[in-house]
């Protein structure tokens, strides 16, 4: 019972973060021609370009770009990978087609409504669809799922290279797709500009959502299953580790200690990793301030 309890609560909160993201595509970012990335972004551009001979919603665009994605991710990561995605590809896209039919239903029927809640400011827009964005995204990948797209494409990504930063690469692409968009857009350049401030403000929110402060816990784990719970560590949390050597005081035992840094949100996931491996585990947890390394801060433009 606890079990279904909790995976209703995720569908729940993934359900909950597509439909954030979604009003800021419908509401904000689509009526004004912005295309700030990923597979929505390629979607907006595909039905400008299209909507004068084959007119397809942004929604089902969505969901049919997703579907070769959906596929490689699920050959790559499994099903249990799979499952939080399609469910959050498929609500995400059936959301964004639904508030696109209301958008149009009011602006037809009820203008006024439509007026007090439209934004006339594209610059205005486009920060209000990426916070939207930024937050929709960050309350799904908390849920431990994606919405597919170039989420999917990012962790391919990450697998080769390692040593580039997922927002970074995020960035590229996105950026990529928001200069791809300027044929549809009649070669506006500064819609494109529009765009990128879209883009890098749900990048820059999204870390805030996600990870917080600079802040973290340090982490001493103390275990007799000390290499099963580094294992899981690194592939479910993506987060590094170091094996230190202890004895043990009192039983004069070899003991391998765990050491690794985790930032806030991911703590109560490493406790449960932690526990389901080893309840006798002893964790030793402190507040850690500043990290420098890959997946915090950067030694070189910190030092600039």
């Amino acid at each position: 019972m606890k079990k279904q309890a909790k995976t209703a609560l995720k569908f729940l909160q993934i359900t909950a973060g597509a439909f954030i993201y979604a009003v800021g595509t419908a509401f904000f970012v689509n009526p004004h021609d912005l295309a700030p990335g990923g597979v929505t972004g390629i979607a907006i551009i595909l039905n400008r370009a299209m909507e004068s001979f084959l007119p397809i919603p942004v929604g089902l665009l969505v969901f049919i770009l997703n579907i070769p994605l959906l596929i490689t991710g699920l050959v790559k990561f499994g099903k249990e990978f799979l499952l939080g995605t399609v469910y959050g590809t498929t609500m995400l896209s059936a959301l964004i087609a639904l508030l696109e039919k209301l958008r149009d239903f009011l602006a037809d029927n009820y203008p006024v409504i439509i007026e007090k809640i439209s934004v006339n400011d594209v610059i205005l827009a486009s920060i209000i669809g990426g916070v939207c964005m930024a937050v929709g995204l960050g309350v799904v990948f908390r849920a431990g799922a994606t919405t597919g797209g170039t989420d999917i494409i990012v962790k391919l990504l990450r697998l080769k290279y390692r040593h580039i930063r997922t927002g970074r690469i995020f960035l590229i692409t996105d950026t990529m797709i928001a200069f791809a968009s300027l044929p549809v857009v009649g070669w506006k350049l500064e819609t494109v500009f529009y765009s990128i401030v879209s883009l890098l403000v749900c990048g820059v929110l999204l870390d805030v959502v996600l990870y917080g402060t600079d802040g973290a816990k340090l982490v001493y784990i103390v275990s007799d299953k000390s290499s099963e719970i580094a294992a899981r560590i690194l592939s479910e949390l993506e987060i590094g580790g170091t094996f230190l050597d202890g004895v043990g005081a009192y039983t004069g035992e070899k003991k391998e200690v765990v050491m690794c840094a985790v930032k806030k949100h991911l703590f109560p996931k490493l406790k449960d990793i932690v526990t389901e491996e080893d309840p006798t585990a002893f964790l030793i947890v402190s507040s850690a301030s500043e990290i420098y390394g890959e997946g915090y801060k950067d030694h070189f433009t910190e030092n600039m």
